[in-house]
């Protein structure tokens, strides 16, 4: 058949349609994954669709965003092992860290983003059930005879972090305090927790829907979505006399947008975290706004107390090797089913 011919053109074309169809479908089954940490659920339901209508009126593209949630400890190892995440957004930049060590993130992640790519903050706090009946109102009450106090697991879970350094910085600031007295403190406090979920949001469970403990150690934005879910008036919020400033991080997973072509959106998407509607989004889902307008909106829900920060610890790195890595003070402090 010669290739000139009419039938030889008429399939042509066909094919030609066929691939534009195919492309046009593609273009609008465009996903990202976002893995994320356990009490960013509700947030990211929120923010999701928002940066979805922000992106279609910019570019005309259409987009699916999917979650994927967790400890923040297993999520990264999840992205480890294989999870196709555009965009990682985890409770603390040594999950971050870890993945950038394994080539899945350019070692500068930090520096893309303001505020060392933490778009938002929250800080620890105490949860205790309707009128404080046990009295909890700073770090020592937490290991006083018949108090029990529920906290995740600093094996799995990002808060479990932030909440066991946010402890150990009250212990080491006690007058006469030494590093085996805090020892001391920090072991007495675990004696007094019952149980290790593997995630915040399953501590936040065991304590609000299973009834365990006296007192929740948690994310300031977990204690707030407590109180909406089951009632302002079953739950009060402590706020102790020294607490953590945690700061969750963001980062574009490089190799995997670099692969799936989705840098642009991926970008765009942690990029818009930090404007005035997300910024706002953030605030109504508890977590403090880094834009100080939309903080000043929320200034009397979050209230001003002493915090340390991780670079109090000598960052990310020095804390996790000298707290919880293998052989660290958990290890040492904490002895599965005593």
């Amino acid at each position: 058949m010669p290739a000139s011919s009419p039938t030889r053109r008429t399939l042509l074309g066909a094919s030609l349609g066929l691939l534009a169809r195919a492309g046009r479908l593609a273009a609008a089954e465009r996903a990202l994954l976002n893995a994320s940490y356990d009490p960013t659920r509700e947030l990211y339901r929120e923010v999701n669709p928002a940066f979805i209508a922000h992106w279609q009126a910019k570019t005309g593209d259409r987009l699916v965003i999917n979650q994927s949630h967790g400890g923040s400890g297993a999520q990264a190892r999840a992205v480890l092992e294989g999870l196709q995440a555009d965009v990682v957004t985890l409770a603390l930049a040594a999950d971050i860290d870890a993945l950038a060590k394994r080539g899945l993130i350019a070692p500068d992640w930090q520096a893309r983003l303001p505020d060392n790519a933490a778009p938002y903050t929250s800080t620890i706090v105490f949860l205790v059930r309707s009128g404080n009946p046990k009295h909890i109102r700073d770090w020592p009450d937490l290991v006083r005879s018949g108090v029990t106090a529920i906290t995740p697991n600093p094996k799995t879970s990002g808060g479990a972090r932030w909440n066991f350094l946010a402890a150990l910085a009250w212990a080491q600031r006690q007058p006469g305090a030494s590093p085996a007295s805090a020892e001391d403190f920090m072991r007495e406090l675990f004696r007094h927790v019952p149980v290790l979920d593997t995630g915040a949001r399953g501590a936040t469970n065991s304590f609000a829907q299973r009834g365990l403990g006296d007192v929740l150690i948690g994310w300031e934005n977990e204690a707030w979505l407590v109180r909406k879910q089951f009632g302002a008036d079953a739950y009060d919020i402590v706020y102790p006399s020294l607490s953590m400033l945690a700061e969750p991080p963001v980062a574009v997973v490089d190799k995997v947008v670099d692969r799936k072509g989705t840098r642009g959106p991926a970008t765009a998407y942690l990029e818009f975290l930090y404007t005035p509607q997300a910024q706002t989004i953030v605030g109504k889902h508890f977590y403090r706004p880094r834009d100080p307008a939309i903080a000043a909106r929320y200034a009397a829900r979050f209230p001003a107390l002493p915090m340390v920060t991780i670079r109090d610890f000598g960052g990310w790195q020095a804390a996790q090797a000298r707290y919880f890595a293998d052989g660290g003070l958990f290890d040492r402090i904490f002895t599965p089913g005593r």
